[in-house]
Parts: structure tokens; sequence; C-alpha cells
């Protein structure tokens, strides 16, 4: 990983753009790119097919808007920006929300690792020292997603859900996401761990200024859902092979116990029979899903890299969804 600073010293300034995913926001979008420009090149936002103001308040702010036809979810606005930092050849493209949530005087803490040379990608925690205190239901669940996603992806962070990122020219290369939801946050981290890429997280704090849109229990539930696809499709053998293990174990365990009790007494301890059963089988098929899954898993990385050998693009042409400006 290049050191920016000492890679580009003499000759061009490294390109810091901000890249905002925007869904009717226009109560906040407006000060948040005004704030947002104070400490970038180019601040982009990404309208993901608003009902309201928001597309046109944050041009008359000054920001590039690049807006979807329909909306089609956070994961999808994030892509998207990933895609116009790529195009528009961002030395560090940084990604905050638009809800007023995140404070873009955070900017350049993000920024210095990546131009330090130090991170591929740095992460916004609300979690580390200096953080100020999330509301508890939210903590508790991001707490949860944050543990099931460190669990799955082998890559330990403390906010795996924060939306406040930076990204360097080379991880931008390599993030091609497809979650369209919430869950593209787990996903980015499982990018992160497989492409091997070097995170680094610095403390932010956040102001939750509305309550949450979404119902918070349903949103949870729906992140989780997505988070355990993503560990069933890249961890098999963690998500099913570990509990398989496990569960075989104890229904070994209570088999033997069956047998202890039947060589004592002559009587067979039927509830623990049909306990030992129950384990064995539901271990037996949480392995042999964990098997199939795997094998499915690497059939499909033989025909990726038989894929890319072949150079046959694999993310389409790169278009806009529509042309900034134009309109």
């Amino acid at each position: 990983m290049a050191n920016l600073k000492a890679s580009q010293k003499g000759e061009r300034k490294p390109q810091v753009i901000v890249a905002i995913p925007c869904f009717n926001e226009e109560r906040f979008i407006g000060s948040v790119v005004l704030k947002a420009r104070k400490y970038a090149d180019k601040v982009l936002v990404i309208d993901d097919g608003s009902a309201d103001a928001s597309a046109e308040i944050a041009r008359d702010a000054g920001a590039t808007v690049y807006s979807h036809d329909c909306n089609k979810g956070y994961g999808t606005a994030i892509s998207t920006a990933l895609q116009k930092g790529r195009e528009q050849k961002a030395d560090v493209l940084v990604i905050l929300d638009a809800d007023g949530q995140h404070d873009p005087k955070y900017v350049p803490s993000l920024v210095k690792p990546i131009l330090d040379g130090q991170a591929d990608v740095v992460v916004g925690s609300r979690f580390l020292k200096g953080a100020q205190k999330v509301p508890f239901y939210r903590r508790l669940g991001q707490r949860g997603l944050t543990m099931l996603t460190n669990l799955g992806s082998g890559h330990r962070l403390s906010d795996s859900q924060s939306g406040f990122r930076a990204y360097s020219s080379e991880a931008l290369k390599v993030m091609n996401l497809t979650e369209s939801g919430m869950s593209v946050s787990s996903e980015i981290q499982f990018a992160i761990s497989k492409s091997g890429l070097k995170v680094v997280e610095v403390p932010i704090a956040v102001s939750y200024m509305d309550k949450s849109k979404r119902n918070p229990l349903g949103h949870g539930i729906s992140v989780l859902s997505r988070v355990l696809v993503l560990i069933s499709l890249r961890q098999p053998l963690v998500l099913f092979g570990v509990p398989g293990v496990m569960l075989l174990s104890g229904g070994l365990a209570l088999g033997a116990r069956v047998l202890s009790i039947y060589s004592r007494t002559n009587q067979l301890a039927t509830g623990n029979a049909l306990g030992a059963v129950l384990l064995l089988l539901i271990g037996i098929l949480a392995l042999f899903a964990a098997l199939m899954l795997q094998s499915m898993k690497e059939l499909m990385r033989r025909e990726w890299e038989h894929l890319e050998e072949k150079e046959i693009p694999l993310y389409g042409d790169g278009e806009s969804d529509s042309d900034p400006e134009s309109r």
C-alpha cells in the first residue's frame, strides 16, 4: 500500500471526495453538504429515488447529484457511491449519512490514515473511546450484529454497522457489492477480509436528532437475516459446521447417558433417548448443509477464477444511473 503523501509529493494534491447516500432527507441534506464541502474537493449526493426536494436542495448547496430512478435501497446507493468514486479517480472516498447523524468535521480524521499509507479502509466507530453514548436499543442491536459479522468475516471491528467510512483508491477497485439493503455494511466487512485490505477505526460521535424511520425490531431482524445469508454463502462451515459438531457431541453424550442408565437398570430412559436421537439428526443435517454449501462455494470460486482468467466482465460496463448536472 503506497503512501499517498509520499507518492504524490510534488505532483497533484490527493483528491478527497465525500459521497452521501440520500433518501427523503430534505431537512438535513443541505447543511450536511455545506459542512462536507469544507473538508472535500468534491461532494457527491446519491439520491436514491427521493420523493421530496432532497436532490434540488443538495444541488443548490453545491453537490453533484446522481439520482436513481426509484428507491433501490441503501446498499445500492453505497454501490453507486463507490462506482462514482472509481469513475472520478478519488484518492480517498468518504461516505457518510445524509440525516445529520455524522458530523463532517470527522472527515479529516478518517482521511488521514489513508493519506499516511496506514490503511485502505477507515471506519468511524461509535464505540471507541471518546465516542458519545448511543441509545440503548441501537447499541444492543449494533453490538449483536457486530459480533455476528466479526465471527462470519473473521475480521474484528468494534462497529461493523457504521455508515461513516473512508476508502482508498485501491479499496475502491475491489469493492464490488451485491447487497441492496442495510446489510451492505456487513458485506463490506466480508469484502475487506476477502481482499486482504488493511482497515483501522477512528472514534466518532453521532447525533440522533430524530427517531429512526424504521421499526428498530423489524429493521434489526431484516439485517440479521441478510447477515446470516452472507455468512452461509461465505463461511458455511462456521454457520452450520460448528453448531453441527456441537449438536452431534451433545447427542453422543446424551446417548452415552441412555446406555449407562440402561446398563444399570435395564430400563430405557425414553426422554433422554428421544433427545439424543433428535440432537444427532439435527447435527448430521447441519454438517451435511455445511459440506454442501462449502462445495458450492468452492465451485463458484473456481468458476469465478475461470471467468477472470478469460477477462470476461463480471460487473457490467460501469454506466452511471443518470447523468449529473445534465438536468
